[in-house]
């Protein structure tokens, strides 16, 4: 776990050097100044720069002695090693993934994934590369996300892989179980590219037009049943003309085809008598 390194404000431990030095310079005496020298030599192994939204994790011999992720020039312990550690937001694209959904269909998929370091000791030492960690397993929990889900789910209980909130959160929370040992945050998984594979893609095209017009034409018949029974309950109610049985069933023929018809209809008019 991450702890906090002893630390100096590094510009007073170097004004504190430049006195015994000023002092050294002063007395002349050779010894003295040998000696300012190789305390010099030791202090200087101990500053480092820190930059703002960065971090250094200190190792004496091996060993971890702590995070500094205060901003500016400090002084931590003599002859420590010090490692840099971004902590600032980044984001990581997966590469296109070609996979097959849940229904066997094969498509391509890739994701953004905008994550940060929270734990500088579990990035540095529980994983080689926390970088190269997070790709990894980007991939492998897109790759997951997608053999679980369909493309596209005719089913209303069923989430498929183009609910794009749904999707999102599913991928981000299974993100966060599998880098939480790396000392990663992931603050956000979205997919970016979803895309039926080229060799099935003109065929689902083909699949989604029909749904489509499916659909489409449901909607028409169902408004049209309701404007033909609108029609004759109107006609009924203010008795503008009574209709037997076989002349209504001609007239809701007629109603539904210029209602359901995909091409303008030609109006042909009776001048003569109805039953004619």
């Amino acid at each position: 776990m991450e702890r906090r390194a002893f630390r100096v404000n590094g510009f007073l431990v170097l004004l504190v050097l430049l006195l015994l030095g000023g002092g050294a310079a002063l007395v002349s005496i050779e010894t003295l100044g040998i000696a300012w020298i190789v305390l010099f030599a030791l202090v200087a192994s101990g500053f480092t720069v820190v930059n703002p939204n960065e971090a250094k994790v200190v190792q004496f011999l091996g060993r971890y002695v702590g995070t500094v992720n205060v901003a500016g020039l400090q002084w931590v312990t003599p002859f420590t090693t010090k490692r840099r550690i971004s902590l600032r937001v980044r984001n990581f694209e997966t590469a296109k993934l070609k996979v097959n959904d849940a229904d066997g269909n094969p498509v391509e998929i890739a994701a953004v994934v905008v994550y940060k370091v929270t734990d500088t000791a579990k990035a540095a030492f529980s994983v080689d590369d926390y970088e190269e960690y997070i790709a990894i397993q980007s991939e492998a929990a897109v790759r997951h996300l997608a053999t679980t889900h369909p493309y596209d789910s005719h089913e209303p209980e069923r989430t498929s892989l183009r609910d794009g909130a749904e999707v999102a959160g599913e991928l981000t929370a299974e993100l966060r179980e599998r880098t939480e040992l790396a000392g990663i945050e992931i603050l956000e998984a979205r997919i970016t590219h979803l895309a039926y594979a080229p060799e099935i893609a003109q065929a689902m095209l083909v699949r989604q037009q029909a749904s489509q017009v499916v659909a489409a034409r449901t909607r028409i018949v169902e408004g049209a049943v309701g404007m033909v029974q609108l029609a004759l309950d109107r006609l009924a109610a203010e008795g503008v003309v009574e209709l037997d049985e076989e002349r209504k069933a001609q007239m809701v023929s007629n109603l539904l085809v210029v209602l359901c018809g995909d091409r303008a209809t030609q109006p042909v008019v009776n001048a003569g008598s109805l039953y004619a």
